[in-house]
């Protein structure tokens, strides 16, 4: 979600917003190498002040998109869905791109994806996270439209044992994208907050850039924005 966050924001300055929803302890801003004053709990409870001018406030700005992060406490109360609603509306509002990092486990943040134009549905080439990836992929193509949703690999390795074929037969669909495997590059990354794409000279870095264009909509010549509106919903 980082790096395609990052990705995002090169296409325009100031026009992506990454929200980490991890109900506490998500780690985007560790990974993006910032301390955050606010987070999503200062967000959610004030919905009724979430205009451009408060939102604007209490994100942390990176060197490559705003981040409202997750806090370092769960949340006291378990989310009301309409306030969730709120903030992402007030988001994309604001904001040319939002990127949300949802954990799989909080069934009020799945359905906050009802408002997503494409749901990224992440697993590896081991059983036990293709068994996980094929279930929350049946499950999200139930909910949400089969169109919207996509299966990617992360540290695609050609020679491992399970290949595409078995993988795309696993997740009943094909392989959106195949993000190469460079644990030494990513790992580095991670530790340094930094994003990969940062340092965009590698294939892991490309791959990240590509399939962040690819759910843009966006021509490799960035199109006038009066030309590209699809509407409240079509940015995020």
């Amino acid at each position: 979600a980082v790096n395609i966050a990052t990705s995002l924001s090169a296409i325009e300055k100031g026009g992506t917003l990454l929200i980490d929803l991890h109900a506490s302890g998500g780690d985007a801003a560790l990974f993006l190498g910032v301390d955050p004053k606010f987070t999503t709990t200062d967000a959610l409870d004030n919905t009724s002040r979430l205009d451009q001018a408060f939102l604007k406030g209490i994100v942390t700005k990176t060197a490559g998109p705003d981040l409202m992060a997750s806090p370092d406490r769960p949340f006291s109360t378990i989310v009301d869905l309409r306030k969730i609603r709120a903030l992402l509306e007030a988001a994309i509002r604001c904001y040319r791109f939002v990127v949300l990092d949802v954990p799989r486990s909080e069934g009020s943040f799945d359905e906050a994806l009802g408002l997503a134009t494409s749901i990224t549905v992440v697993t590896t080439q081991d059983l036990s996270a293709i068994r996980g990836g094929s279930r929350t992929a049946a499950a999200f193509r139930q909910r949400h439209g089969a169109s919207r949703v996509r299966v990617v690999v992360n540290r695609y390795d050609g020679s491992a044992e399970i290949d595409s074929e078995d993988l795309e037969r696993a997740v009943g669909g094909p392989i959106g994208h195949r993000f190469p495997s460079n644990y030494r590059l990513a790992i580095n990354a991670l530790n340094k907050g930094r994003p990969v794409v940062v340092d965009n000279h590698n294939k892991l870095a490309g791959s990240f850039a590509a399939y962040a264009r690819s759910l843009t909509r966006v021509p490799e010549k960035d199109e006038p924005r009066a030309e590209r509106s699809a509407g409240l919903f079509g940015r995020l």
